[in-house]
């Protein structure tokens, strides 16, 4: 029976990693999910099938309740909400992490009351990873916890910093660890646990709290990394391959994610994990768009000068998103590229907020895979281009990034877009982007501020193109 487990967890780990290797590409993305969802459901129903872990009363109780709940999150929340929905899904996998591992020790130590330990002896390294299991679990929960309530508008943006504070977060970790080792020596000591429990909710929070708003999805992608180590730790704890499998392939990928977000934010890791990055972008705009004027263009103009380009190049973002204006924008692209102009789409690596994010919602409008290009595909190609026409993108696009050195975005991969010929923006207001930084882009001579509401205006262009 054994053998025939092992030989499902087996085949489950290569489901997932085949699923992993064709999520790679958009075209055969849905395909990859698939064979991950079938990987999850035989290590499921396999670990249900050994009856002397699992008692089948409360897995299908969590089945339902936990199915419910998903099917009812994954029907309501938009597209531009994902960012926070993944954290919050991330905080709940560190925190079924923290519970799986101490119920194993309650099961481990003999007595459910912890007051006498009488359970047969444990391994060092068993015990060692329940206490990363609970640590890391733990800060995850609380982290991700913190970066919802940035993200949802629950929680100012800013970055939370004091005095000490490094230190006293090294201090807190090294305490942890300390107690750890203590309790590995002695694992009667549950006390130590409670505490390790403590000091990782805190320590989840006061991590998280001095990165500003708009790096919150680079530590989204750093806390899923966190929430598969924990899974791995808890498997090596329940000695079970498939957890173990799956943690550290959600682990090494996460922190994959996390190492491309960094680079295309300029971003260090370190910098990420211990230091007070980004600004409070819901200040407002800078002083200087007081001091500076743009010239605004009617979508009549706008139009205009789309009916007579031969090359366009479409730069979606944020604003695209929020306002839901894929479809329209799909439209929009049909119709010129029925005139003859050719029309293509510049997809930033943080485009819409996180990786793939732009790539599914122009998914959902049908927008052929052939169209959406990567960066370093496309930015040689705006020097050839009439048109780049960006909707609701702002930081992406930002000239400082290339030569302003005190400001936040410098050193940022951006799309060349002011290297067009013509360069048009829609965008409901002048004010910065989640960096907090103005945008020159705005005041160049080329450059057609068209304002409005996304769809509203691309919606406007289409029907006077149709005249």
């Amino acid at each position: 029976m054994k053998e025939l487990i092992y030989l499902a967890y087996l085949v489950s780990a290569v489901l997932f990693i085949m699923g992993l290797k064709l999520l790679s590409s958009p075209k055969t993305a849905r395909r990859g999910n698939l064979l991950g969802a079938l990987g999850m459901l035989i290590a499921i129903v396999v670990t249900l099938l050994d009856k002397a872990i699992i008692d089948f009363t409360f897995i299908l109780i969590g089945l339902i309740v936990g199915g419910g709940i998903g099917l009812l999150l994954a029907k309501r929340v938009q597209m531009t909400a994902m960012p926070q929905m993944v954290g919050l899904l991330n905080g709940f996998g560190g925190g079924a992490s923290t519970l799986v591992a101490f119920a194993e020790y309650m099961r481990l130590s003999g007595d459910a009351s912890l007051t006498v330990w009488t359970g047969a002896n444990v391994s060092y390294d068993v015990l060692a990873t329940l206490v990363l299991s609970l640590l890391i679990g733990t800060v995850t929960f609380t982290g991700s916890l913190i970066a919802f309530a940035k993200l949802q508008g629950i929680m100012r943006g800013a970055p939370i910093l004091y005095t000490m504070q490094k230190q006293i977060n090294a201090a807190m970790l090294l305490g942890a660890i300390v107690l750890g080792v203590l309790f590995v020596l002695d694992p009667s000591l549950w006390l130590f646990l409670i505490i390790i429990i403590a000091i990782a909710a805190i320590l989840g929070v006061t991590s998280v709290i001095p990165i500003g708003g708009a790096d919150m999805p680079v530590v989204i992608s750093l806390l899923n990394s966190y929430s598969g180590l924990a899974a791995a730790m808890t498997g090596f704890v329940l000695s079970n391959n498939a957890l173990i499998i799956t943690g550290t392939l959600v682990g090494a990928s996460g922190f994959i994610l996390t190492s491309i977000m960094c680079k295309a934010m300029n971003r260090s890791l370190g910098n990420v994990l211990f230091a007070g990055v980004g600004v409070d972008y819901t200040a407002g705009a800078t002083t200087a768009t007081e001091q500076r004027t743009v010239v605004r263009y009617t979508p009549e103009d706008a139009a205009f000068m789309l009916e007579n380009a031969q090359s366009v190049i479409i730069v979606p973002g944020y604003g695209l998103a929020v306002a839901q204006a894929q479809h329209v924008l799909q439209e929009l692209a049909s119709l010129l590229i029925s005139r003859g102009a050719t029309v293509r789409y510049a997809i930033h690596p943080v485009a819409g907020r996180m990786p793939g994010h732009m790539n599914v919602l122009l998914a959902e409008a049908n927008v052929p895979y052939d169209l959406l290009l990567e960066m370093d595909q496309i930015n040689d190609d705006f020097q050839n281009t009439d048109v780049a026409l960006i909707i609701g993108a702002n930081d992406v696009v930002n000239p400082a990034a290339r030569t302003k050195k005190e400001s936040p975005l410098y050193g940022m991969p951006i799309l060349n877009v002011d290297y067009a010929r013509t360069t048009m923006v829609v965008k409901r207001s002048l004010n910065p982007g989640f960096a907090g930084e103005d945008n020159d882009l705005f005041y160049e001579k080329k450059t057609m501020m068209v304002f409005g509401d996304a769809k509203s205006v691309v919606t406007n262009l289409v029907q006077v193109l149709k005249k």
